[in-house]
């Protein structure tokens, strides 16, 4: 397990996109930390790899510097059994399409993959995704 990754993660819960014109400064640091330009991408940019990356950043691991949830199958070495913390990739809309999700495994059950990542719901907390929808486990 993890545990710096978990922490780093943990200590994030609760911050969300701001509605409207504003925008949230906890979200847009995930972008400026990395180098891109949050006040140009905003808040309501996809936003779950930015985060997984200043996550890795911050606990001082590899990470993609993409901000595309994919590219996260090219970081770190592939698992099978994981360990809380390490990196889950799901696919979002088709199997083939570029588009997908990204963020920290906690656990999983019969059907679901629990996950502590950012935005989910528009926010950074845990959720539940199908297991049908998994791409790979990543270890950093």
């Amino acid at each position: 397990m993890n545990t710096k990754i978990i922490n780093i993660a943990l200590s994030q819960v609760g911050i969300k996109e701001v509605s409207g014109t504003q925008d949230n400064p906890e979200v847009l640091k995930y972008f400026n930390e990395l180098g891109f330009d949050g006040a140009a991408l905003k808040d309501e940019t996809a936003w779950c790899s930015a985060f997984v990356n200043w996550v890795a950043k911050e606990a001082n691991l590899q990470y993609s510097k993409k901000l595309n949830a994919r590219s996260w199958l090219e970081v770190g070495t592939e698992v099978t059994k994981p360990e809380k913390g390490d990196v889950v990739v799901f696919w979002r809309d088709s199997k083939k399409s570029w588009k997908g999700h990204v963020a920290f495994f906690i656990r999983e059950t019969q059907n679901w993959i629990y996950v502590l990542g950012g935005n989910q719901n528009n926010q950074v907390k845990i959720s539940a995704y199908p297991k049908n929808r998994l791409l790979g486990y990543r270890r950093l």
